[in-house]
């Protein structure tokens, strides 16, 4: 795996062959920071990367300068591969890394985040409930985004939050925004 863009671009790291997690793949990944990067400043920007896996959205964060990325993982072998890349990346004080069940880390965050990227596991029993939990939460700051990776068999195009979906090959991105925004480009 590679970081794509930013001050790390080229930067590779590798997870190792028995890890569980599904890295966003480098087409989409490079799509989706090309669509943020017309919508917001990085450097003014907090980011909460949910199911943070193998840390690559992150990374991507970090590498073009936002102040602040919370990662939040589970599994300890996801953790520990996101901790030891962090410190080789010498990015222990951009990524703040959380080692929780992000069911459970929602109703609990008091923080909020300019933007919100959520990245579970496409067969996650709750995926649906991941945009509204957020969104009951208000754990996004006024004009911040939520993004939720998801597979093609979950649509969201119903949602009243909903505002934008990119599909690049089985990777779906749908773009979420609290009602107040709702309009807002």
């Amino acid at each position: 795996m590679r970081i794509i863009g930013g001050e790390l671009k080229g930067r590779l790291f590798n997870p190792g062959k028995n890890f569980k997690a599904r890295p966003t793949t480098d087409f989409a990944r490079e799509n989706l920071f090309n669509i943020l990067t017309n919508r917001i400043d990085f450097s003014e920007t907090s980011v909460l990367d949910l199911f943070a896996g193998t840390g690559s959205i992150s990374f991507e964060f970090a590498s073009r300068g936002c102040m602040s990325v919370t990662a939040v993982e589970i599994d300890h072998v996801h953790y520990a591969f996101i901790a030891q890349v962090s410190r080789q990346l010498e990015l222990e004080k951009v990524i703040h890394l959380l080692r929780y069940d992000v069911q459970k880390f929602i109703p609990r965050c008091t923080a909020k985040y300019d933007l919100i990227f959520a990245d579970p596991p496409y067969q996650l029993k709750w995926l649906k409930e991941i945009p509204e939990l957020i969104l009951k939460h208000e754990l996004i700051n006024p004009g911040g985004i939520l993004v939720l990776e998801h597979g093609k068999s979950d649509d969201f195009s119903s949602h009243p939050n909903l505002f934008e979906e990119r599909i690049y090959g089985s990777v779906h991105f749908s773009f979420f925004r609290p009602n107040s925004d709702i309009g807002i480009k």
